[in-house]
């Protein structure tokens, strides 16, 4: 029997006495008050330690969850208001809405923003098709940037059906205000010599997203003389938009107009309160020609605060003029600053027509220089289609910066995994992002491991753009040091992500790709990139002190990522979302146990990286600090102790694992996962592919090791990771090549091909093949065989399809996943120029 069970059934005995001699009177009496007393106070101390207790608890979460969503108190790396048009003009406006086909904003908070939209009238029954938000399934493609220098000057494509676009931009300095720009849309049919040429309707519009003020001036017919306005950030400005004219030449093209004025609905609405107002119809009647229908927005000008709920949004002002003519045809819209205007000793033309041609051709020009200048893959023997791809993958890079700003999600770390369920999601301070994007289709917005590999690209193209980038990045640290590995800023970015992935999750971490760029900029030595990471340095190591304790592993020196998926009936394999590396086979059943291969080769390359920072800035207490953890994590020994596989004869994960795993049919269920013999034990995890390759990616070590050679031999084994068309994720020798992960989730990182990770193996190919050991030979010729099957297959299927992609086929080198896809796979410009 229990104690307490025993303490019970003794207490009515010993009260009954205690009663018996109070009663009689004397000494008993006292004693039992007495023993009363202490046992009230000791109940109180308990009660009191209890609340005590729980109200720490409820202190040390209300801290936690405090700590997620206050932003870390570093100073910034960048100065005050540096996206303001006082400290730099020339990038105030730019194509930041990478998610539309075409349009230009400002680096605001509060922007003015401008679009095209566009529909063949007549092609289908009724609603023509309506262009607006670049969309992986809307039969538009392929399109794209041929020239984007990142600044002040693109030329895009755009092939839709029997349509053919042609989209430019060019800005001109001056003033207070970001200078002027100008667009110019051209439409042509895309086969020469048809009889019936398209009656195409283009729709550009204004919106504002605060209090600027818009004037339109009405001409005759609908069209619009001009709008003028006024914000705080831009001061005055006008917009004209100029009469169509047939391509290469000024003579006026016939076009009928209409005209639409309204609050601002909300930008993810824009698109269909457009439809919604394309209900009426009008006639196209050119001089001599026979008349056509086409569906207009309402001919004349009038105000409508009405949204298309009917309900009045008062939140802006949204005004779109629609151009309907014959193709060919372009048009030109103009910007105009008024501080511009006014700080000129003499008036200047307004940048349309010729002098547009000519300012677009000068850049055009300049672009090609400085792409020779800086990739010299003219001088490297490469063809002039060779060519064209390295300036189309730069150009969509570039073309795919966005600007955001907002609010995210977080989800506070309690400390304890799994806890993180049971509080709700807060909202992080509103803050801003300069970034690039993975794909304007698919993934319109900031991830943290794609940015490093993207500024990989940019930085040799403009080192500025990079700092620009990399300091708005570490400007979302947390108080913890944490950064969100996907930030969906704003009602636009918000509009396109599914509610599932919208929380992150602040004990999650991702890759510290960022330190890439900062790794060059050491090799480099730009006094302004030195004068910018001087500044930085504080958030970067508070952001790898993060990664360093949140992630550590079970033993020392050992790092494990939080937030695997839990075991669940449908899943072959729980998933590692912050990995990068999503569905990449771990340990079958996640413990605590587990040891991650990647994620400790990424840390022994941060302390790298943050050590030679640290010294080359003098930060003699920082070098102190992180010297003797970079030592241990760059020794061979210690990564051998814990991940090198003898059975397996390569680095490996640890984990609870066992290989009989299977998903198998089991009606009415569907495919469920089943778990044979024999039964998970503590193991080495044998999944030979992108991450038992990572000590060799990083360069971690030494030319002479043991371990470089079998790492090298299963690399260009055809069996397992070798294939024509470059490395692939996962052998073909293992069980879970080309496995689905559920019955509604196919293989992703099974045996695909990634050009960020076939990078990192090309760059430490050529490392090591410029290194004297036993391996340089070898090292060098998988080097230069890599290189021909990674950019020979982007090359095949970018001139086949016209788009670079997310992942490539190890099977066939077909293009797969989602397109464009300009973030990393535009490393193939760097593998053709062998800059690693």
């Amino acid at each position: 029997m229990a104690r307490g069970e025993r303490r019970r059934r003794g207490a009515p005995v010993d009260g009954a006495r205690t009663a018996e001699r109070a009663a009689r009177g004397g000494p008993a009496r006292r004693g039992g008050e007495a023993r009363g007393f202490a046992w009230r106070a000791a109940l109180g101390v308990v009660v009191l330690s209890l609340a005590l207790g729980l109200s720490g608890c409820w202190l040390l979460e209300w801290h936690r969850a405090r700590r997620a969503v206050t932003l870390h108190s570093a100073p910034p790396s960048l100065p005050p208001d540096s996206s303001s048009p006082a400290v730099a003009p020339d990038l105030f406006w730019g194509t930041y809405r990478p998610h539309v086909y075409f349009g230009m904003k400002t680096r605001s908070p509060k922007p003015l923003l401008t679009g095209l939209m566009w529909a063949q009238q007549g092609a289908t029954p009724g609603t023509p098709k309506l262009r607006h938000t670049c969309e992986q399934g809307d039969g538009v493609g392929p399109y794209g940037w041929e020239f984007h220098d990142g600044l002040s000057f693109g030329r895009q494509h755009i092939q839709d059906g029997a349509l053919k676009l042609t989209t430019e931009f060019v800005k001109r300095p001056g003033g207070q205000h970001g200078g002027d720009w100008s667009w110019r849309v051209t439409v042509e049919p895309q086969a020469s010599g048809t009889s019936a040429l398209p009656l195409v309707s283009l729709f550009f519009y204004v919106v504002t997203d605060g209090k600027e003020v818009l004037v339109p001036e009405v001409g005759a017919k609908g069209q619009l003389k001009f709008i003028s306005g006024h914000s705080s950030e831009l001061g005055d400005f006008r917009f004209t938009l100029m009469a169509p004219t047939n391509p290469g030449d000024l003579a006026p093209k016939y076009s009928s107009y209409n005209v639409f004025w309204s609050s601002n609905p909300g930008l993810p609405l824009l698109t269909e309160m457009v439809k919604s107002r394309l209900n009426s119809w009008f006639q196209h009647r050119p001089p001599g020609a026979s008349p056509e229908r086409y569906l207009g927005l309402p001919g004349s000008l009038k105000w409508e605060d009405k949204g298309p709920s009917g309900q009045g949004q008062g939140q802006g002002q949204f005004l779109i003029q629609q151009v309907t003519l014959k193709t060919p045809f372009s048009v030109e819209l103009v910007f105009e600053s008024g501080s511009a205007r006014a700080g000129r000793s003499q008036a200047l033309e307004q940048l349309a027509g010729s002098l547009l041609t000519q300012a677009l051709e000068s850049h055009a020009e300049a672009f090609r220089e400085h792409f020779e200048k800086t990739f010299q893959l003219k001088e490297k023997g490469l063809s002039l289609e060779e060519q064209a791809l390295g300036q189309v993958a730069l150009s969509g890079l570039l073309g795919g910066i966005g600007y955001f700003y907002g609010q995210g999600l977080v989800l506070a770390d309690m400390g304890v995994e799994g806890s993180e369920q049971k509080v709700d999601p807060a909202l992080f301070p509103p803050v801003p992002l300069f970034t690039a994007v993975p794909s304007r289709s698919f993934f319109p917005r900031g991830f943290l491991w794609d940015e490093g590999f993207h500024q990989l690209v940019v930085q040799r193209w403009d080192p500025r753009l990079t700092r620009e980038v990399l300091g708005h990045w570490l400007g979302l640290l947390n108080a913890d040091g944490w950064i969100g590995r996907e930030q969906v800023l704003g009602d636009e970015a918000r509009a396109r992500v599914p509610p599932e992935f919208l929380v992150q999750k602040a004990a999650h971490a991702n890759p510290p790709t960022l330190l890439l760029p900062v790794a060059h900029m050491l090799e480099v030595g730009d006094p302004a990139d030195f004068a910018f990471l001087r500044r930085a340095f504080p958030r970067l190591c508070a952001w790898f002190s993060w990664l360093h304790k949140s992630q550590a592993g079970p033993v020392p020196l050992s790092y494990r990522w939080r937030g695997r998926d839990p075991v669940l009936p449908t899943l072959l394999n729980p998933k590692t979302l912050p990995s990068g590396l999503d569905d990449y086979p771990r340990a079958s059943h996640p413990s605590v146990s587990e040891r991650h291969l990647d994620l400790r080769c990424w840390m022994a390359l941060g302390a790298r990286v943050l050590l030679r920072l640290a010294e080359q800035l003098g930060e003699a207490e920082a070098a102190a600090e992180l010297g003797p953890l970079a030592a241990s994590l760059e020794a061979e020994e210690n990564l051998d102790e814990l991940h090198w596989a003898p059975e397996l004869g390569v680095f490996a994960d640890f984990g609870n694992h066992t290989k009989a795993v299977q998903l198998k049919p089991r009606p009415p269920q569907g495919l469920v996962r089943v778990v044979g013999r024999p039964h998970p034990r503590l193991q080495y995890v044998d999944a030979l592919g992108y991450v038992s390759l990572f000590p060799l990616l990083l360069r971690l070590l030494d030319p002479n090791s043991p371990r470089l050679g079998p790492l090298l031999d299963v690399l260009a084994d055809s069996r397992h990771l070798w294939s024509p068309f470059g490395l692939r994720s996962l052998a073909a020798s293992s069980p879970f090549y080309g496995q689905r992960n559920s019955e509604h989730d196919p293989p992703y990182w099974r045996g695909a091909v990634w050009l960020n990770v076939n990078y990192l193996a090309l760059g430490a190919l050529y490392h090591y093949g410029h290194l004297e050991g036993p391996h340089q030979a070898q090292a060098a010729k998988l080097h230069r065989e890599l290189r021909t099957n990674v950019v020979g297959n982007v090359w095949r299927q970018y001139q086949a399809t016209g788009f670079l992609w997310e992942q490539y086929s190890d099977r066939d080198g077909r293009g797969m996943g989602c397109r464009p896809f300009q973030g990393w796979t535009s490393l193939v410009l760097l593998a053709m120029a062998e800059d690693y």
